[in-house]
């Protein structure tokens, strides 16, 4: 009963907390073979795709020198950015994303 009650309980954490975290996916149309392609697969968080091509305005606004790039939001506030290095590879893991992300969800309470 009681990993019933704390698996209950952290789908509702989950559902509450999913629009409060926001990945900014920061790429362009040339550098698409560098995209971050698991970053969809990222819990609790919504993620939004930016071609800085397209949305040159988000560029400026996010100082995004190099793509990929994310940024990860909280409360409309960025918390974290992860860049790509010189060969436009980005070297962070899913793995550490999603543990910076469930770190920052878990803080707030």
């Amino acid at each position: 009963m009681k990993k019933f009650l704390i698996l209950i309980s952290f789908l509702l954490l989950s559902i509450i907390t999913k629009s409060q975290v926001v990945v900014l996916h920061f790429n362009a149309g040339w550098n698409s073979t560098n995209n971050v392609e698991w970053v969809e697969d990222l819990d609790d968080c919504d993620v939004d795709f930016i071609d800085i091509a397209v949305k040159t305005k988000l560029q400026k606004e996010y100082s995004i020198v190099v793509v990929p790039t994310l940024v990860i939001l909280q409360y409309d506030e960025e918390t974290k950015r992860y860049q790509a290095d010189l060969s436009f590879k980005l070297a962070a893991t899913k793995e550490e994303v999603q543990e910076y992300i469930d770190e920052l969800i878990l803080s707030g309470f």
